[in-house]
């Protein structure tokens, strides 16, 4: 069943692939108006405000007491306009979707072959902390968008020291969202004190000859970079930029080339929402990453990036009302690259 499961992803991988960079010829005509994009979103938002499945991430004691009943929407075009429904501001951890931008970064600093060589970009097949794939594999093949692949990427972040590397990871961040962000403490206290698990991911991987700088350090930055406090308009400008070619369509700031990119969202397809990424492509057809804290972003290349915050998760640890909203927007919007009007 592993063995199916990863192979159908990297099926999935392939064909999606094909559409996103043939997409732009073979693109149909969409409605984006902003009466559309309106509508688009407070549907969504009035049909699962009332939502009350999946329970907040308790396995981090402060994320176990954040608000449940946030829920914001954000969508940003790659114009730089910005739509926007319920609660946007209210901040959450960014958790797992940090893992995107620190790949971005390294892809940016040392090219798309270092990832490839030194951590994978092929689905695990496993839950997105596991530590049997570091074993079964020996520490390759184990993906940047689950934990180990992802403290490996925080590791290969340029920086002569811990303070340096942390430096530059939220520096791109804040780029990424257009203002200079900050670490939530508490969080960041919360999960330092019962991290042993990925310290022992670490540890594992650097066994196994995987791992690039200290493996206390790197987790800790990794830790570190986690924490950093979001809301759902912040995850939307994010996206944006990554829709758009690693230019910041609000800052007008380049941000990652779109070289960087287009390397980006294809490990985002293949793990984004860990190993429940099958699902989510099959529905929605587009990279996602989803974090922890409730955040989730979706990236549909060329024309906007989508985000929502909503803290209850389900059992893989995505926000339930997140894909509700999304997968619905983009079906409402008719921009899944998999959707095709026939020529008649």
């Amino acid at each position: 069943m592993r063995y199916q499961k990863c192979h159908q992803t990297r099926i999935n991988f392939v064909v999606f692939l094909a559409f996103i960079f043939l997409g732009q010829s073979v693109a149909q005509e969409t409605d984006l108006s902003e009466a559309r994009i309106t509508e688009a979103l407070g549907q969504a938002y009035e049909n699962y405000k009332d939502v009350k499945e999946g329970e907040n991430a308790s396995y981090i004691k402060e994320l176990a007491t954040v608000d449940p009943n946030i829920f914001g929407i954000a969508l940003v075009t790659t114009e730089g306009t910005i739509y926007t429904k319920g609660d946007i501001d209210s901040m959450v951890s960014i958790q797992s979707v940090s893992k995107v931008f620190t790949l971005a970064k390294v892809i940016e600093e040392s090219g798309p072959n270092l990832i490839e060589d030194k951590i994978g970009v092929d689905a695990t097949g496993e839950v997105f902390n596991s530590i049997e794939a570091v074993e079964r594999m020996r520490g390759k093949e184990i993906n940047p968008m689950v934990n180990p692949g992802a403290i490996a990427a925080t590791s290969l972040i340029k920086g002569s020291d811990g303070e340096a590397k942390w430096k530059n990871i939220l520096q791109v961040h804040s780029d990424f969202a257009g203002r200079q962000l900050e670490v939530n403490e508490p969080v960041y206290i919360s999960e330092a004190n019962d991290n042993l698990r990925n310290q022992a991911i670490a540890h594992l991987l650097l066994a196994y000859g995987r791992m690039y700088f200290d493996p206390v350090i790197s987790t800790d930055v990794y830790t570190r970079q986690c924490a950093i406090n979001v809301s759902a308009k912040d995850l939307g400008v994010m996206a944006a930029t990554l829709a758009n070619g690693g230019f910041n369509p609000v800052t007008k700031k380049k941000v990652v080339s779109p070289e960087t990119v287009q390397y980006t969202l294809a490990v985002m397809a293949t793990a984004g929402l860990y190993d429940d990424a099958g699902i989510w492509l099959y529905n929605s057809g587009v990279p996602a990453k989803s974090g922890v804290g409730g955040g989730l972003l979706a990236v549909v290349p060329g024309k906007f990036g989508i985000a929502v915050v909503s803290p209850p998760l389900d059992k893989a640890g995505n926000s339930v009302k997140a894909q509700l909203v999304i997968r619905y927007v983009i079906g409402k919007l008719k921009v899944n690259p998999y959707y095709i009007e026939p020529k008649k």
